[in-house]
Parts: C-alpha cells; structure tokens; sequence
C-alpha cells in the first residue's frame, strides 16, 4: 500500500527522538514498533480503563512494548487474538485461550510462545472482539496513529471489519511513551485506524474523536502481489469477485 507523503519523516523523527532520550529498550527503536522503559507501567494504566475491565475478548498485536498487556489480559481469564506475522497464513490469526493454556501462559504470551501454543484460527473461527490493542510509532491526541509502515494493523481491522467481528464501536488503544505523541496532524488514507485511548505510562488519553474509521478492506489500496503474499486476501477477494 503505497502511503502519504511525510509519515516515514516522522517514524524517523520520533525514532531518533527515542534514541536520543534513550527511551528505546534494545535492539533499538528504528524500523519497528519501538519497545520502551515502562511498557509495564503503561499495561497497568490500560487496566484500569472500563473498556479494557468490560473486554472478555481482545486482540493484540505482537510486538514487544504490548508484551505486558498480553501477559495481564491472559491472567485476567481473557480471550486473546494474535495476528501471525504479515497474515502469511492460510489461517492469519493465532487464539491464546487463558482456559487452555494454564501455566504455559505467560510463554505462549511472547511472539514465539504464541507461534507454539496458540491455535491457528481463520475469521470464521473468530469471536466477536471486545477491544483492539494496537502498537504505534507516532500518535497524536486526534487519534491518528503511524505503525511501522506494514499497514499490517490496518488490514487485520479491515477484514475483521468486513466479517463484522468488530464495528465503528469496537475500543481502539496504543500504548506508547510520552514521545511518541507529536502534536501535528498526521497524514491518513481512507483504510486507517484510529484511535480511543493512547496510554503512557504516565496515564491514558482519551482521544478527541471524528476521524472516521475503516468499514473493510479498501481492495483498491492493495496491489496484485500484496494479495498474492497473503491467503487470507486471495480468498477473500475471491468470495467478492464470486457474488
């Protein structure tokens, strides 16, 4: 998906803003969704929000800084999706289930761990999710957000947006350090996420709403070999192309 002008200006203006603070826990925070000092204490603020105490299934994307907030949500008895790396799966999404898992847990809770001990699902296996958890590079009170430049969690929403197992109600949040919060508009496309909350470890902030969000996936953002690299987006765009 080709993106705006001006957004990798601003992934590489906040990684280096983090480098330079040394608000990047290794390996760094450039190229990635960036790992921070008090990811842990941002989960903890995630908690005591009512959309995360009122949320029985949530998913939550993969990287490093939302480790915490997987590892709290499956000891609190919630359910938990986990996109597979790029979708590049016939079956895209992997089901931690806390009933399940038992003492394994905490493991199944890393990117590997979840690769080994979670079930792979398809959309048709999913259930309705109560709360999306994102990871972000740059953020903005709006509730505008930049990932790394995947357009990976924008897709995940889209599908999961087409098959309605979320809707324009469905609680969107990041957590993030303080940096990654710029006050400038950020440059979005039509198939972006936003966001309700943004959690620091300082605390969270609700979003000023009105960014209209995703109702699917926006087919014509996505090219051939985007399509071709990802099973789930062929059989999709197969079903749609079938009616």
């Amino acid at each position: 998906m080709a993106e705006p002008v001006g957004k990798q200006e601003l992934r590489e203006r906040v990684w280096r803003a983090m480098e330079i603070h040394g608000a990047a826990r290794f390996p760094g925070a450039k190229g990635r969704i960036p790992n921070f000092p008090g990811a842990e204490r941002a989960a903890l603020q995630l908690q005591t929000l009512p959309e995360w105490k009122r949320a029985r299934v949530v998913k939550i994307n993969p990287d490093a800084p939302q480790l915490p907030v997987r590892r709290m949500a499956l000891r609190e008895g919630k359910l938990v999706y986990v996109a597979v790396p790029r979708l590049r799966a016939e079956r895209p999404f992997l089901e931690l289930d806390p009933t399940r898992l038992g003492a394994r847990g905490p493991k199944a809770a890393t990117i590997k761990g979840a690769a080994v001990h979670g079930r792979p699902v398809g959309l048709d296996d999913m259930r309705p999710i109560d709360l999306i958890v994102c990871g972000s590079v740059v953020v903005n009170g709006r509730g505008a957000r930049l990932g790394k430049g995947g357009g990976y969690s924008d897709l995940e929403y889209g599908m999961l947006r087409a098959r309605g197992l979320v809707t324009d109600r469905t609680p969107v949040v990041t957590t993030v350090h303080s940096l990654q919060i710029v006050p400038q508009e950020l440059p979005r496309l039509p198939h972006d996420i936003t966001l309700d909350w943004i959690v620091t470890p300082d605390g969270p902030l609700r979003c000023a709403r009105g960014l209209p969000r995703p109702r699917g996936i926006y087919w014509d953002y996505l090219d051939d070999a985007a399509i071709a690299a990802t099973p789930v987006l062929s059989e999709l765009r197969g079903a749609r192309d079938a009616r």
